[in-house]
């Protein structure tokens, strides 16, 4: 731990955060590793392999995602990164970073004439009744009373 935190500037806070929360995990395959990586949702995601762009479908689950030896982390943090907002604390799982998408206002739309509803009315009720929402199945049901 010395040889590389010892000439930093800030390496008793490393070092103290290293002993309390660091760790090595040894996984016994790449396909492994992608699903600990998937289940960890890391903030940031560093694939150093021959060829890590053969992982990158299998990933689902991180923040930011490095390909390759010559893409650390700093380098999205700094100057090539289109994000320095992520998702932390394994939030990756249900969250994406700040994007422009986060900032607009969208909207759904849905239109049905009687024609569209009628084939798949009986299987809206079914799931209304099954969430005890009586008034949601009664507003299907008064629409193809006889």
């Amino acid at each position: 731990m010395i040889r590389q935190t010892g000439y930093l500037s800030r390496s008793e806070i490393m070092e103290e955060s290293l002993r309390n929360f660091g760790a090595v995990i040894v996984c016994d395959s790449l396909e492994r590793c992608v699903e600990l990586a998937n289940e960890v949702a890391p903030e940031h995601l560093e694939v150093c392999t021959a060829d890590p762009r053969a992982l990158l479908p299998g990933i689902r689950n991180a923040g930011a995602v490095f390909l390759g030896s010559y893409a650390p982390e700093p380098l999205g943090d700094y100057l090539a990164g289109p994000d320095h907002v992520l998702p932390t604390s394994g939030t990756a799982r249900f969250f994406s970073p700040l994007s422009v998408d986060s900032f607009l206002k969208t909207m759904s739309v849905l239109e049905f004439d009687r024609a569209s509803l009628e084939p798949i009315h009986r299987e809206v009720i079914t799931f209304a009744e099954a969430e005890h929402l009586t008034a949601h199945a009664n507003s299907i049901r008064v629409r193809f009373e006889e």
